[in-house]
Order: structure tokens, then sequence, then C-alpha cells
């Protein structure tokens, strides 16, 4: 368990450390709040240290008991949200609470992932084979569906379709780790592909714009392609070694915009360059590797269902917002995990290592 702990939590405060100079180089120069921004973002990530400590001292197992309690409170501020969210941008994602913002749908996907682990590890009477193998299409694939489907709506009305879609591809994807019959993940797959182009009439138009820009983004270059555009042109002129700190154009010069949140990969590959950007993916590379031995060296099937959905999430949050940056995926707003500016962000995440640690140091014990 040592091991697994001092390797996830210095390769996390690395990393933080890198988004906290990225963050920094990105708004330093910016007038009035901005200039604060990182200072913010480190206390968010002193916050969630504190968390990962706590976190990783508790039995997950407790999570079995609380899933319920879990999902309901996720629900409840998802539903909040509607009633007295604010608005930025367009959009109403977030609650005041004090001094801070919070984003119920950073909590709800961690939320999701315990119910489902809880699901399909519960086991038959003789306590040896899971029930999710003799579960039929109802109880293996639609009814968890519909418990994924209610939180995947309210997140994807407020509008955040990027955190909505992560919810069912973690959904698929744990499917495929269970004794689900594969018949039934291909029935669901096919159930979710074949009406897609149905559901481009209920696009809000800004959403139809980012799908055209992601096919070519210059059919609006001085519009929705700008800031696709400008990643691109900022991660291309980083080159090998980077421009140095401070020292990038695009960023520096505030030709991309959100350089700060969504396209803060953007802003580290210009100055980092192409060397900096393969060791990021490297400490990414290794906290999901880890999280992956993690589950596999745990006998109990909940904590290990645990242990490969939080890897999950991770490892396509990570895929999703790098190759969004890189204009390989279309833009859907979601953070990249311990970079990005953003409290919820950063808790979640640290939450979530931390049950991982947990889940290694108490497996002994199942």
């Amino acid at each position: 368990m040592r091991s697994s702990f001092f390797r996830i939590l210095i390769l996390a405060l690395i990393i933080i450390s890198l988004g906290v100079l990225s963050i920094y180089s990105s708004t330093y120069q910016k007038e009035g709040v901005w200039q604060d921004i990182h200072k913010r973002q480190i206390l968010w990530a002193v916050i969630g240290l504190g968390c990962f400590i706590v976190i990783s001292q508790l039995n997950y197992r407790k999570l079995w008991d609380a899933n319920y309690l879990i999902y309901g409170v996720a629900l409840f501020f998802l539903f909040l949200v509607f009633v007295l969210g604010i608005i930025r941008l367009g959009a109403q994602r977030w609650l005041r609470f004090a001094w801070f913002n919070f984003q119920p749908s950073e909590f709800a996907k961690l939320a999701v992932i315990i119910f489902l682990a809880r699901y399909f590890s519960r086991k038959s009477v003789d306590d040896i084979s899971l029930l999710s193998g003799k579960f039929g299409i109802f109880r293996g694939i639609i009814l968890p569906f519909i418990f994924v489907a209610v939180p995947m709506f309210l997140i994807i009305e407020q509008p955040d379709l990027g955190s909505g879609l992560m919810l069912l591809l973690v959904f698929v994807s744990l499917l495929y780790l269970t004794n689900v019959r594969l018949k039934y993940i291909f029935t669901l797959i096919c159930v979710l592909i074949l009406p897609l182009p149905f559901f481009w009439h209920f696009l809000r138009d800004y959403q139809k714009q980012r799908l055209l820009v992601f096919l070519n983004p210059n059919i609006d270059p001085l519009g929705a392609g700008y800031t696709v555009i400008q990643s691109r042109i900022a991660i291309g002129s980083g080159g090998l070694f980077g421009r140095g700190w401070l020292s990038g154009t695009q960023s520096q010069l505030y030709f991309l915009p959100e350089s700060h949140t969504d396209f803060i990969f953007a802003t580290f590959s210009e100055q980092w360059g192409f060397l900096g950007s393969c060791l990021l993916l490297s400490m990414y590379y290794l906290i999901i590797r880890q999280g992956f031995i993690i589950a596999q060296r745990t006998q109990d099937s909940f904590g290990r269902l645990l242990a490969y959905g939080i890897s999950l999430l991770l490892a396509l949050q990570v895929f999703i917002n790098i190759a969004m940056n890189m204009g390989l995926a279309p833009v859907v707003g979601l953070p990249l995990p311990l970079m990005s500016y953003g409290g919820s962000s950063i808790l979640v995440t640290f939450i979530a290592l931390g049950i991982l640690v947990n889940i290694d140091r108490t497996r002994s014990v199942f």
C-alpha cells in the first residue's frame, strides 16, 4: 500500500504543480481577479491533498453501504443546479457555496462509478460467483442504464454534453469488465449508435457548430473554429523543446481562449514542447497504470470494479481533453485532471485517487 500511496501522491503533486505553473503563465499579465487564479488553484490543491490523505485511510467498503445515499445526493445537487445554479458562459453548471463554486457533474461521475461497482459486484447466495453473469438483458443492461441515464440527462441539460457522454462511456466500459453477456453489450451499443443521426435535431446550435468545426475548423475560423485553430497553433509552435515558461505567444498574447481550463494542455505544450508533453503523458500513464494494477490484484469484486471505474474515468478524460486540444475530437468542455483550473475537478480527482490507494491498502482483508 505504501508504494502505491507514494507513487500516486508524487505523480499527482508533480502534475498539479505543472498545472499551477501553466495557469500562472496564462493569467499573470491579466488584471483583476485573474492574477489570483493560480493562488486559488494552490488552495484547492492543498484541500484536495487533505481529502486524499483522509480518504486513503478510510475503508472503501463503507462506500458499499453509503452507495444509494451518495447516488441520491448527486442527483439532488444536479436538480438543484436548475433552481439555484449560477450561469457562466451560457451554461448553468455551478452551485455557489460561500466563497466557492461547486460543479455537481464532477461529483456525479464518481457517484455513478460507485453505484455501478456495487450493482455489478453483488454475489449469489454461495458468495462465489457474481450475479451479473446470470443477469438477463433487463437487469444486466436496461436497469443499470436507467440509473446512469438520469444523471446523464440532467448533466446534458445544463448543458454539459462532454460530462454526460463521459458517464455513458464509463458505463459501457464497465459492462465489458463484468460478466454481463457480450451479446447484451453489443445490443446496447447498436441501440445507441443507430439513432445518432436523429439526435442532430435535438442539439443546441453551438453544439452543432462544434461538430461541424471538428470536421472542418476552417468553415468558421473566427467563430466556433477559432479556439481549435489557436490550440493547434500553440501545440505546433512549441516544437521539440518549447518556447519556455512565460514565453508562449498564443497563451501569453491571449489568442488562445480558455487557456487555463479546457485548453491548458495547449498552453503547456507551447511552453514545454513535445518532450514536455511526453513527460506529462507519461505521468498520467503511470497513475492510470497504477490504478489498473490495483484493480487486478484486488480480490474483492466491489473494490476491483471501483478501481477499474476510477482508472477508466481518468484515462478517458485525459484522452478526450488532449484529443480535443489537438483537434482530433469535438470541443466538449472536459477538464484535464489535476491540470485545468477548477476546484470541483481537483477535489473529486484527489478523492478518487484516495479511494484507489485505500483499495490497495485493504485488499488483503478480502
